[in-house]
């Protein structure tokens, strides 16, 4: 799906969307792609940055529980980071790059999911980490 369609899956609108396409969107895991552009408002000389990298793991795990909820006749949730753990980046993507994401969806209890998340550019993993997401409840009204 392209970014119109990923739309109806997060939370988050432009110039705040860091994913452009979902490649895969499975009961275990998600995959989008993002292409850096000039302008963006997480590009710093010439580079996404490290806040993008998070942002756009966040933004994949969300898109894949929007897409999971949307099968099943409800609305995306609203999530929020608890807390990240193992942050690792290697490696900043320059603007032109095209970033493939992935995040596993390891284990939820009640309404916090636990998911780890990982940045591709080309064949190296530039980035990863794990994710503590908490959704926020529907509203019974």
């Amino acid at each position: 799906m392209d970014q119109t369609e990923v739309l109806a899956y997060i939370p988050q609108r432009p110039p705040f969307v860091m994913i452009d396409s979902v490649v895969r969107a499975g009961m275990d895991v998600t995959v989008t792609t993002f292409t850096v552009r000039e302008g963006h408002t997480l590009v710093s000389d010439g580079f996404f940055t490290e806040p993008g990298l998070v942002e756009n793991m966040a933004q994949t795990a969300a898109a894949g529980t929007g897409y999971r909820a949307s099968q099943e006749g409800k609305p995306a949730p609203v999530g929020f980071i608890g807390a990240l753990k193992g942050l690792r980046v290697h490696e900043l993507p320059p603007v032109g790059a095209t970033i493939r994401t992935e995040v596993a969806f390891l284990q939820q209890v009640m309404q916090a999911h636990l998911v780890v998340g990982k940045v591709m550019l080309d064949d190296r993993e530039i980035a990863s980490c794990e994710f503590k997401i908490f959704l926020q409840s529907e509203n019974p009204n």
